[in-house]
């Protein structure tokens, strides 16, 4: 999906990880967010790729989340593993990305993210139970790359 914004706002890293912490808390399904600083003229091949390069196809439930943003692109994907996709399908997917590029569209990476993450977890939740052990398998983290 791509968007056109006039002046991007920073990204507020603490206010991101506590809702991937609140998300995740709920499920034992797992949520990452990625900003590329690169450019990522097919955001979802670079998401497919930064995935697997993150390993996040190890979750034990396949339950594994990542939203993918390219600032300098213009362009972001969400997108999950094979059981959290078998659960929701491509609409899921479409409605999600249409939602947060509204957020994006007006420069606030911050509030697209959130609400990115509230939705992936309100999914997540309904199909994976939380973990008897509560073990996080993924960082809860905004994680930055070149």
């Amino acid at each position: 999906m791509r968007w056109l914004f006039t002046s991007p706002a920073p990204i507020d890293h603490k206010r991101v990880v506590a809702e991937i912490g609140r998300a995740e808390s709920l499920t034992s399904g797992q949520i990452r967010v990625l900003v590329a600083r690169h450019r990522a003229p097919d955001p979802v091949a670079a998401a497919r790729s930064h995935f697997e390069r993150l390993g996040m196809e190890r979750t034990r439930e396949r339950n594994a989340v990542l939203i993918f943003i390219a600032p300098r692109s213009r362009a972001f994907a969400v997108i999950g593993d094979k059981g959290v996709h078998e659960k929701c399908g491509d609409a899921f997917w479409q409605d999600l990305a249409a939602a947060m590029s509204g957020h994006f569209r007006k420069g606030d990476f911050t509030a697209g993210l959130i609400h990115g993450i509230e939705r992936a977890g309100v999914l997540l939740a309904a199909h994976f139970a939380p973990l008897p052990s509560g073990r996080n398998e993924i960082p809860d983290s905004v994680t930055e790359v070149d």
